[in-house]
Order: C-alpha cells, then structure tokens, then sequence
C-alpha cells in the first residue's frame, strides 16, 4: 500500500515537473523582449543630458524628428529605384536617396557637435513605412510612393520652418533653415510626380 502511494506521489510529482517545463519553455518564446525602437533609445539618452523642460531638449528632439525624416527617403527612395514602374519615379527616388545621405551624413556631424544622440539605426516608422509600400506594385507603387513623398514633405517643411525659427543653437537653427530649399524642391518633384501618376 505504501509503495502504491509513493508510486502515485512519484507519477503526480513527474507530471507537474513535466508541465512546469513544458509551460517555461512556452513563456520564454512568448515573452521575448521586443526590441527598442531607435528613437526611443535616442530621445531616452537626450532626456538624460538635457533638461526635459529646456530648449535644449526641444533641439534634440527635433534632430531625432529629423533623422527619422531622412532615413525614410533613403530607405523609400531605394525601394521606389527597385520596384518604380515610371522612370520619373525611379529618377525621384534616386536623387531623394542621393540628396537626404548627404543631408543625414551632415545631420551626424551637427549632432556629434552638440552631444545630440540620434537614432542608431532604421526607427520603426520608418520600417512601417517601407513594408507598407513594399507591398504596392506596379501602378499601385507608383501612386503610394508619389502620395508619401508629397505628404512627407509638407510634413518635413512644417518641421523644418519652426527649428529655423525657434531652435535655440543657432547652428542647428542654420541647418534647418539651409535645408529648406531642398525640401521644397523635392516637395514641387513630388507634386508633379503625383498628378503625372493620377493620368496614367
């Protein structure tokens, strides 16, 4: 009789190890740490050397906004050489990849400078942005690409026009204020890019 039971508190004591093995494994492929996104840790490392409440901040985060801005049209305007149907589209996306490099590559100097810690890789909208537009094609590619770089680049402008005016150091205020002219120029690309779409 005793042996039974201690056989039986053996089997019950083996099944609830097992389980608990069992159910451990299946919570550490559930609870898999997300990865942070970019500009997060970015905006985490500027709240730490500058007053949260200071223009300093404001700056900071204005150059993480824009590193996000130029990452996008590298990233979108190599995707549209790739899959583009209209040569204007390709075109627009080469010198978009070409024009913001050089303006993200200036970017990282400026914010090496100023000790401004920028997005050390591709954030997540701007993955967000190209998966979305990656799964276009054709026509339907030709039409989103035009469309997000049209409204990319109001939005960009508006960001743009307000650190030209309102940053406090005067060089990130002069870096705004000289990328102006490059947007608006890829902005009126753009613009034409979209209605020649609209037409096919």
């Amino acid at each position: 009789m005793t042996n039974k039971l201690f056989r039986g508190a053996l089997i019950a004591s083996s099944i609830a190890t097992a389980t608990l093995l069992f159910s451990s494994c299946g919570d550490s492929k559930t609870e898999e740490p997300k990865k942070e996104d970019t500009k997060e840790v970015a905006e985490d490392k500027n709240d730490v050397k500058f007053d949260s409440s200071g223009k300093a901040k404001w700056d900071a985060d204005f150059l993480v906004a824009a590193a996000g801005i130029n990452q996008e049209e590298i990233e979108l305007g190599q995707l549209a050489q790739k899959n583009g149907m209209m040569k204007e589209v390709k075109d627009m996306g080469k010198m978009l990849e070409s024009d913001h490099t050089k303006a993200l590559a200036d970017e990282k100097a400026l914010a090496a400078k100023k000790n401004i810690s920028l997005p050390a890789s591709t954030t997540d909208d701007v993955k967000d942005a190209y998966k979305k537009l990656s799964e276009k094609k054709g026509k339907d590619f030709d039409k989103a690409y035009c469309d997000m770089m049209v409204d990319g680049h109001k939005s960009a402008i508006e960001k743009f026009e307000k650190a030209s005016t309102d940053a406090t150091d005067p060089d990130i205020k002069a870096w705004a204020a000289s990328m102006l002219p490059g947007l608006r120029a890829h902005l009126d690309h753009a613009t034409t890019c979209q209605k020649n779409c609209e037409k096919m």
